[in-house]
Formats: C-alpha cells, sequence, structure tokens
C-alpha cells in the first residue's frame, strides 16, 4: 500500500461506550447502585414530611432500583402512564428529567378535593388533564427541591423546571442529536391504596460527581393544605375550557329522520327566543339566549345552572 493510501484510511471510530468510560460518562455498575441508593434515603427521609407538612397526607417512599442506559432509551422505557418535565440545576446538571406516574397525580388531586383516602381506587391509565398538569409541576417542584437539598451544587440555586407535559406530547429527539448515556433512579410512591412512583433520568456525567449528603435540618418551605386546595383552584380559573352548546330541535318522527337529505331544513324547538344549555365536560353551566353579533352567532347568558363552587369542583375532578 502507498503512502498516500495510508494516509486516506481513517481510523476506525472507538467504541462509544469505552469513550464514554474514559470521558467520565459511563460508571461501572458499584457506583452506579450507591449513588441512586443515596438519592433513595435522600428521598425516603424528607419527601413524606414534606407532603405531610403541606397537605396533611401520608405517603410512603421507597427505593425501587435503577436502570442504566442512553437517556433517551430510558426516557421511552417509562412509557405512556407518565408526566414529565426537562429540569437543570445549576452547577450540578444543565439537563436532567424528572418523571411521575400518572395515577399518583390523580389519586392526590382526588384527596386534595375532599375524597375519603381508603374510598379511592387504582385510576385508569390515561394522559393527564391541563388541570392535572398543573398538579403535578407542583408535585415536581417539592420533587426538586429535594434533590436540591441534598447533592453538591454550589451557590444554593433552584431547580428551573421546564411545563410538565405527558410522555405522549414529548417531542421527539432531533436527528443529528448526541445521545449521552444516564441512569434512572426509580421511588416507588404510595398514597392511601394507590402505588405509583416517580423517577429521576440524571446524566451519568453529572451523577458520577454527585456527593449525596442527607441535611440534619428539614428546612423544606411548606404550606397547608388550604393553600395547595386554593393554588389548583386559581389554575383552574386560568385554564382554558371547551364550552358545548346545545339547541333542542323540532321533534321529528323515526321515518321523517331517516329520509332526510343535503339541504334539508330542521326548526328550532324554540318558536320565540331561542334557548341555548351550555355546558363544559358534560356539566351544564348556563341557560343562554341564541342570538348574532355582526358575522358570529353567539349566546347571552340569561341563566346560572351550577353556582361557581359546583363549576369549579366539577372541572377540577
Amino acid at each position: 500500500m502507498s503512502k498516500a493510501n495510508t494516509e486516506n484510511t481513517s481510523l476506525p471510530p472507538m467504541d462509544r461506550a469505552l469513550l464514554a468510560r474514559l470521558t467520565g460518562g459511563l460508571g461501572d455498575a458499584k457506583s452506579l447502585q450507591r449513588l441512586c441508593a443515596d438519592f433513595g434515603h435522600l428521598y425516603i427521609e424528607f419527601l413524606p414530611d414534606v407532603f405531610h407538612s403541606e397537605t396533611g397526607l401520608n405517603i410512603d417512599v421507597h427505593f425501587n432500583g435503577l436502570e442504566s442506559g442512553l437517556m433517551n432509551d430510558l426516557i421511552a422505557d417509562l412509557g405512556d402512564n407518565v408526566a414529565l418535565v426537562d429540569t437543570q440545576l445549576r452547577n450540578w446538571s444543565p439537563n436532567f428529567i424528572m418523571a411521575c406516574g400518572n395515577s399518583f397525580i390523580i389519586t392526590l388531586m382526588e384527596n386534595l378535593l375532599g375524597a375519603i383516602p381508603e374510598t379511592i381506587q387504582e385510576p385508569i391509565e390515561r394522559p393527564l388533564s391541563q388541570i392535572e398538569l398543573d398538579l403535578s409541576t407542583m408535585v415536581f417542584d417539592k420533587i426538586g427541591n429535594v434533590l436540591r437539598s441534598g447533592v453538591n451544587a454550589p451557590g444554593g440555586f433552584e431547580p428551573l423546571i421546564e411545563k410538565a407535559h405527558n410522555a405522549e406530547d414529548r417531542p421527539k429527539p432531533e436527528d443529528d442529536h448526541v445521545d449521552e448515556y444516564a441512569v434512572t433512579i426509580k421511588m416507588g410512591v404510595t398514597l392511601g391504596t394507590v402505588s405509583s412512583e416517580f423517577y429521576l433520568v440524571v446524566p451519568q456525567k453529572a451523577l458520577l460527581k454527585t456527593v449525596v449528603t442527607v441535611p440534619k435540618s428539614k428546612n423544606q418551605s411548606s404550606r397547608t393544605r388550604k393553600e395547595w386546595q386554593d393554588q389548583i383552584a386559581e389554575q383552574v380559573r386560568r385554564s382554558q375550557v371547551t364550552l358545548e352548546a346545545k339547541i333542542r330541535l323540532e321533534t321529528l318522527t323515526l321515518n321523517t329522520i331517516s329520509r332526510l337529505v343535503a339541504g334539508d331544513v330542521i326548526p328550532f324547538q324554540d318558536k320565540g327566543d331561542v334557548m341555548v344549555d351550555v355546558s363544559a365536560n358534560g356539566k351544564e353551566m348556563y341557560r343562554c339566549e341564541f342570538g348574532r353579533a355582526g358575522d358570529r352567532y353567539t349566546v347571552r347568558v340569561k341563566d346560572n345552572v351550577s353556582s361557581e363552587d359546583e363549576i369549579l369542583r366539577h372541572l377540577m375532578s
């Protein structure tokens, strides 16, 4: 082989895992297990007290182990029945993920709305509503602050937590995204009769430099159960709600209905002012009068079917 051909021959790329291990981005199983267990101890010691002081609710927290792998694979492995937030903590990690099982958020919402814990059953698997996502942000705030209190992140900065989203709404990584090795710290959490999990998905480059210390004093900021309920109610008031309007039409026979074709006209039942029932999420709220303003059809509120408290409670449930 000539010298020119030798110079043009490219070296094979270094093994990805080996490169990560040499640059501090991939740890051995024993080190990862020890660090993740330290995180587990931190949450077992602190998170139940935080929730009890703020909500009056008792939760049990336990360490459920860990998973190691590429970060995006680990996030995908959490499944569809979780809410997630992208998070960063200055001087510790510029990007890590917090996730929580939807069943915990749904059960917490029911408890805060006054349900008896023993009567709450395991929720069906479904995405969280916007109001429940707002509540999950409050939960992630507590999970993030417990983490901040125990890791060696100089400066005492608060975690920066992005908007919570359902797993199905998480954007796909860019085609040129270079993934990194991470670890999923799995924590079990039980509220009443419902058991769920929350997770930290942390790049190993940050995790391997971490020293976890359980603080001696529990200086977690606290709010009362009523303050949590008031904040949920305020989130409801600011949430966008889709309203539906139902107008009663003239009664027709099945024979007539079966013969309707394009262009046929069905009159409204009311012969004077046409009344409309307005509802949201299946709850009737207002009796309205059908009308028009400019080039848009409208309804004018004539009577409240439900009180403000009934409407808020329905939309929060």
